[in-house]
């Protein structure tokens, strides 16, 4: 009897700490989707001045007397009005990256909040440093490109909603492409992979990366090695971070080479 009162009970507990999770789970998601909607909220008044900023590269690149078009009767309303909202998201992440943490701390120990903590904060600066690298080096290249690469006699008035989803598509390959350090160094820290493995793998990857950008980037070589070259650059920055946020990973590395 007592071993039977004793699974009920055990069986109870585990209820209420699931039940607990999930209560924990809905609050920070809640708190993560009141974050956006504030922000967005904020924007929302800037929507025309908003999607004028994240169109900017292409109206620059664009032939004289040539402009973008909306082809569909809602899309002067709506292309602004979600630009705005993927903005809002965008600028909340570092918010929905903490309710994530605070999540996810309490079953960490106490080392491994401290190489957790650096990490998250990395992979907010990564995120937005891709980004950055997209709107700024890589569009302007590549629709210039474009531009040029027009046949004689064709207009290039590109719809604003073709372009939304296009500009979108590309800021999510480079933020997550940029994140390539902080996978590189989890990969290290979890044991799954070894340093030395990911050394010999540098040729593999340096191909990947080129494979992986003719996936995620439009077919013209511009883009497609301004986002091969980053990752794989980021890939050796893992490596770096490694040697200093995993030192006891990085020592057996360090005494093979001195014998050597």
């Amino acid at each position: 009897m007592s071993s039977v009162a004793n699974d009920q009970e055990q069986e109870q507990l585990a209820e209420g700490t699931l039940i607990s999770h999930l209560i924990e789970l809905r609050s920070r998601i809640l708190k993560a989707m009141v974050a956006v909607l504030v922000v967005f909220l904020c924007l929302v008044p800037f929507t025309q001045e908003i999607f004028t900023i994240v169109s900017g590269p292409l109206r620059d690149a664009l032939p004289e007397g040539q402009t973008m078009i909306a082809t569909r009767v809602a899309s002067p309303f709506l292309t602004p009005f979600m630009t705005t909202l993927f903005v809002a998201l965008f600028l909340a992440m570092p918010v929905v990256l903490y309710q994530i943490w605070e999540f996810v701390a309490p079953g960490l120990y106490r080392r491994e909040k401290r190489f957790a903590l650096p990490l998250l904060v990395s992979s907010v600066v990564l995120f937005y440093a891709g980004i950055a690298f997209a709107y700024f080096v890589v569009f302007p290249l590549m629709f210039g490109f474009f531009a040029m690469s027009t046949p004689e006699g064709v207009a290039m008035n590109t719809d604003i909603g073709e372009y939304l989803s296009f500009v979108l598509t590309l800021f999510l390959a480079f933020g997550i492409s940029f994140e390539v350090p902080i996978a590189t160094v989890m990969l290290i820290w979890s044991g799954l992979v070894s340093v030395e493995k990911l050394k010999v793998a540098r040729p593999y990857v340096f191909l990947g990366a080129f494979v992986i950008g003719m996936v995620l980037t439009p077919p013209d070589v511009i883009s497609q090695t301004l986002l091969a070259l980053p990752m794989y650059l980021l890939y050796e920055g893992g490596l770096i971070m490694a040697k200093f946020l995993l030192p006891e990973k990085m020592a057996p590395i360090a005494a093979e080479e001195e014998e050597a």
